[in-house]
């Protein structure tokens, strides 16, 4: 019997310079394109904390997303969407 992968809500908040659900659209059109496609996964690891996998899967359209007021909502695998923080020195 396969595992269950346990899903999570994951919220993309908007903030008072990105309007996150007009970005999401804007970038999933231009994922549409090979020559955007690595800039457009790399603006939502940078700007959202995603992996690359999540993103590609957000972007791709693998994954449903929803628009709630000021945010995309979406679910997927616990402990696999966000990258982890970048070490402190």
């Amino acid at each position: 019997m396969p595992a269950v992968k346990e899903l999570v809500t994951v919220e993309l908040k908007s903030t008072s310079g990105v309007y996150t659900p007009g970005l999401i659209k804007w970038a999933i059109n231009g994922y549409r394109f090979k020559r955007d496609r690595k800039a457009m996964v790399r603006l939502f690891m940078d700007g959202y904390n995603l992996t690359k996998r999540a993103a590609d899967d957000l972007l791709s359209e693998k994954i449903p997303h929803d628009i709630d007021g000021d945010s995309v909502v979406f679910e997927y695998e616990a402990g696999k969407w966000r990258r982890s923080p970048p070490p402190t020195t």
